[in-house]
């Protein structure tokens, strides 16, 4: 019986619909912030330091990096959703007690937050895409297979900010989270730069952490050519989605229902 508990129900879809008829108020700056960040990192780094970079594993430095931006996007929109959004529901709203209220139950609200986290991560990585698209930055056949790689990222980063949040005591304790974790994994998991570049246990260090593999995945596809090794990141970002929302299920339930 503890396990079927744990799995979530038609509920989730009503926390989804929720979600998204409050987000749905704040739409156009929501988006403008979506398209307004890409471009500026794509005009900054792409063509400014694109220039003295050159080329990089053979593409052009904006090619490069636009794909690189994309999974990380992913990350910082999910991770923002989950951490700071469901945070002020579940403490400063008081919203998933007064779902509780309800025939919902914990497991629903998770799932419903996890899925909302995933579609904002792919609303953001779609919007990049679409502006990389514009500069001629990424293309190919392959483009429409990121989409799902995309959401299945917002998954995996989504749930480890649910597991974090359901820690938190304080808007404070985010900061540890995007210091310890999001930003490392921004600057070394191949964003920016091949994870060649880094030393030996660097490159270890670095295959433990989603990112890597999200970036291993899409930016083959952003620019046209099949991903090597797809089943093992799959499987890496699978796991972290799977295992963050046990995770966060268990804390959660101890949380809310104590």
């Amino acid at each position: 019986m503890a396990c079927a508990e744990g799995l979530p129900g038609i509920g989730a879809i009503a926390v989804l619909r929720r979600n998204f008829g409050v987000w749905r108020k704040l739409l156009i700056p929501s988006l403008l912030g979506n398209f307004g960040d890409p471009l500026l990192y794509l005009l900054a780094l792409g063509y400014g330091l694109g220039h003295f970079v050159g080329q990089m594993e053979g593409m052009p430095y904006i090619t490069f990096l636009a794909s690189g931006i994309v999974a990380s996007s992913v990350m910082n929109t999910a991770s923002f959703e989950g951490l700071y959004s469901a945070f002020t529901r579940m403490s400063a709203q008081q919203t998933y007690a007064a779902m509780l209220a309800t025939p919902l139950r914990v497991s629903d609200i998770l799932a419903g937050e996890l899925l909302w986290c995933a579609i904002k991560g792919l609303i953001s990585g779609v919007a990049i895409i679409v502006v990389a698209a514009f500069f001629g930055a990424v293309q190919g056949w392959w483009i429409p297979l990121a989409v799902p790689v995309i959401f299945l990222a917002g998954l995996a980063f989504g749930g480890m900010a649910l597991v974090v949040t359901a820690l938190a005591r304080s808007y404070d304790f985010f900061m540890y989270y995007f210091t310890l974790v999001v930003t490392p994994m921004f600057l070394f998991c191949g964003v920016f730069y091949p994870l060649d570049e880094l030393p030996p246990l660097g490159r270890e260090l670095a295959q433990l952490l989603p990112l890597t593999h999200a970036v291993a995945l899409i930016r083959p596809l952003l620019t046209g050519h099949a991903p090597s090794h797809w089943l093992l990141h799959l499987g890496v970002l699978l796991l972290f989605t799977l295992t963050a929302y046990v995770l966060a299920l268990r804390l959660l339930e101890r949380r809310l229902l104590r």
